[in-house]
């Protein structure tokens, strides 16, 4: 059986990157996983100062993908490794979601994101489902610790 989510609405909503489940990372505090994913894009601490201040996770996203300033040139080489250990200490941090996650057992697990083929599925599927990837890479990883 496969896991499907996308929407925070979704049974398993709380595995989106969007969920108000907030991490500490880098000695701040980050009201999503979201806001501190997208504020690693830039170098400019003032800017991301203002991403990890927006009022949703949305805005984050949209401040995140602006084109004012460039994005770090190591983005691509790094982008993996900073969403698994952000979500990585979203599961570590919020007991009741790390407990989902490990009721999920060894099911696959897919972000069914229609318009992202590289952190979703994508419309038809074939996306490389990285941040779905990512989640049972964390369960395995809970498992293992718990």
């Amino acid at each position: 059986m496969t896991i499907y989510f996308y929407t925070k609405l979704d049974e398993y909503g709380n595995f989106s990157n969007f969920s108000k489940h907030g991490i500490e990372m880098v000695g701040l505090w980050w009201p999503t996983v979201e806001h501190y994913f997208q504020a690693q894009k830039f170098v400019c601490t003032s800017y991301q100062e203002q991403i990890r201040k927006a009022h949703s996770s949305k805005q984050a996203a949209e401040l995140g993908r602006s084109c004012k300033l460039p994005i770090r040139k190591d983005w691509e080489l790094v982008k993996d490794e900073i969403m698994y250990l952000a979500v990585l200490k979203k599961f570590q941090t919020h007991d009741s979601l790390k407990e989902q996650l490990l009721s999920t057992g060894s099911q696959n697990i897919v972000e069914n994101a229609p318009g992202d083929y590289y952190w979703g599925c994508g419309k038809t599927g074939a996306g490389m489902n990285k941040l779905g990837k990512i989640l049972v890479r964390v369960r395995e990883e809970l498992t293992t610790l718990s």
